[in-house]
């Protein structure tokens, strides 16, 4: 019997990395294209429902939904420059999807919350394709010194990056004692 009996071969090992690899990348590719379809609904069915500039009260005096485009960037930047914000954005995407692929050390959460942010962000390019500006509804009132307004793609990209960076916090301090 050989000593080797108990170990896996360094193909073993390979086909092992390439099929949890395989799974990963699929919950990835599940959870964006989940998010993406919730979010190009949302856009369609405010689109659909709300006349561009009017509100409706959903939780009253603190959220409407109020129909606005936004033509440029996060919170509004460089407003008419949306079509640099398109290419931008799915330039990353695309490196996104890429690192994932070609990483070997991402653990199975971070799979998940980049899927979040790939969804979001394929959704808001998307808008962009489809309308022609990014379609923006979330309105929270009553907050001082917040006058912004979202959509549920922006909503999943957070729900995605907020995650990533409190466990990288976390690790990095817990490699760090």
């Amino acid at each position: 019997m050989s000593q080797q009996a108990n170990s896996n071969s360094p193909v073993q090992e390979k086909t092992t990395d390439l099929k949890q690899r395989r799974a990963s990348m699929l919950l990835f590719a599940g959870i964006a294209l989940l998010v993406l379809l919730a979010s190009q609904a949302s856009s369609y069915l405010i689109n659909e429902n709300i006349p561009l500039g009017n509100s409706v009260a959903v939780l009253d005096p603190s959220l409407y939904f109020t129909h606005i485009r936004n033509l440029g960037g996060v919170f509004g930047m460089a407003q008419g420059k949306g079509w640099l914000f398109a290419v931008f954005s799915f330039a990353l995407l695309t490196g996104l999807v890429v690192y994932l692929w070609r990483s070997s050390s991402l653990q199975r959460y971070e799979y998940i919350c980049f899927g979040f942010v790939a969804g979001g962000g394929f959704s808001n390019v998307l808008d962009r394709l489809v309308y022609g500006s990014v379609v923006d509804f979330i309105d929270i009132r009553g907050i001082p010194f917040w006058h912004y307004i979202f959509n549920t793609a922006d909503v999943f990209i957070h729900v995605g990056l907020w995650p990533l960076l409190i466990f990288s916090l976390i690790a990095a301090r817990h490699n760090n004692q």
